[in-house]
């Protein structure tokens, strides 16, 4: 019996490429996002692979949240594996200059959305006393870097709400891991400069970022452990990338 997996962000990225990768590899999935066009796409992909039920809400949106997915049917309900995925970096600016609307979604997305979502899928794992939960982090949660400021401060909350989650949800049964990647090439740097392709495209000139589907093979692989193993934390670097900050791009 294949087992089921929630992934929030499912639209692109590292959420598409999990789900896809997940889907291969004996899961069923629920696939959710803001763009209901980009989950048909992704259901046909994974036809004929595996089951899909496509959800589409704004984590930002409590209501909204628990309305999708209290509304699950039948088995689809019973959630193996969340992965926290879903997340946005806006603007690059430092922090008197910052917008506040950027600040507002920064912290709406990244840590209440990721909070709503756990929240519901969390009570129906601690009923069965299993489960995996994966926060997809960032290396900005771990470092603070110019320009960074309220971005940093909403991934370094991923990484204190990951502990959290491990501590409290152990006694229960549960795995709580945490992914922080360094650079990845995806529509994140296009986000945060606003749809500014050439300035989101020089950020990933002269080396070889991290591609999602790096990423989704790690998740795979973590929640591929056998029972008794929890990878807790792990940062993943492109191989020239050595901090947040440092790149060793070719000349």
């Amino acid at each position: 019996m294949s087992k089921i997996a929630l992934i929030t962000g499912a639209t692109s990225g590292i959420g598409r490429a999990t789900a896809l990768i997940l889907g291969k590899n004996g899961y069923d999935i629920i696939a959710c996002g803001r763009r209901q066009e980009r989950l048909q796409k992704l259901q046909e992909e994974l036809k004929g692979t595996c089951e899909t039920h496509p959800l589409v809400f704004d984590v930002r949106d409590q209501q909204t949240v628990n309305q999708a997915i209290d509304s699950l049917p039948g088995k689809w309900k019973n959630i193996d594996v969340l992965v926290n995925n879903a997340g946005n970096a806006h603007g690059l600016s430092p922090i008197n200059e910052g917008s506040v609307e950027d600040w507002d979604a920064m912290i709406d997305i990244n840590v209440k959305g990721l909070l709503y979502v756990s929240k519901v899928v969390v009570n129906g794992m601690v009923e069965r006393k299993s489960g995996h939960i994966i926060n997809i982090g960032s290396i900005a949660g771990k470092e603070v870097y110019p320009n960074g400021n309220v971005y940093c401060a909403s991934k370094y909350a991923v990484d204190a709400i990951n502990k959290g989650m491990r501590i409290d949800l152990g006694q229960h049964g549960i795995k709580v891991s945490a992914v922080n990647p360094g650079l990845v090439e995806t529509e994140f740097s296009l986000v945060r400069f606003k749809g500014d392709k050439e300035r989101a495209d020089s950020i990933y000139q002269g080396f070889s970022p991290l591609t999602a589907e790096d990423v989704a093979e790690i998740i795979l692989f973590t929640v591929t452990r056998p029972a008794h193993v929890n990878l807790a934390d792990m940062i993943v670097f492109p191989t020239v990338q050595t901090t947040a900050t440092t790149v060793h791009k070719s000349s």
